[in-house]
């Protein structure tokens, strides 16, 4: 058992001490996840506190189908994707939205996070297929950004 799903366990047990540990174990990351649905780090930070208030209160059952952080991750896209869709009901859509590519999310999640391409077909609600391909188009633009900035790519 990892150190997210211990400290829910133990959270679920009555120790608030397990619900602490998760917060600091994965808010950064959260938030930086939350902030490529939004484009806004202070947004990202509210949706951040969001995801575990819902853990809290809701208190989801994690069934250990997937890794603890996968699972989470799982769970603040959903709330990413609340937001987003009341936001566009009432009319808001941030400019960073417009711009913002999900290649730029697999690669967040697969390079700086660590997620396997599978895990990250889980957490976006893609198939492992769409996460290859997105990956694959995401790689090719990153190394033409870099072309025009200057930097070589060594094969």
């Amino acid at each position: 058992m990892d150190i997210g799903a211990a400290g829910y366990r133990r959270f679920l047990d009555g120790d608030d001490g397990g619900i602490e540990e998760i917060i600091a174990a994965y808010k950064e990351a959260l938030t930086l996840y939350l902030a490529g649905f939004c484009g806004d780090i202070s947004t990202a930070e509210d949706l951040m506190e969001d995801v575990f208030v819902k853990l809290v209160v809701d208190r989801p059952a994690f069934r250990g189908k997937s890794s603890f952080k996968t699972w989470l991750f799982a769970i603040a896209g959903n709330v990413a994707r609340d937001y987003l869709r009341k936001s566009r009901r009432r009319g808001y859509v941030p400019i960073q939205e417009l711009t913002n590519e999900p290649g730029g999310q697999v690669l967040y999640l697969t390079f700086f996070e660590g997620f396997s391409n599978s895990e990250a077909a889980k957490i976006m609600r893609k198939t492992n297929r769409q996460v290859e391909n997105l990956l694959y188009r995401a790689k090719q633009s990153l190394k033409s950004e870099m072309r025009k900035e200057g930097y070589k790519y060594e094969e």
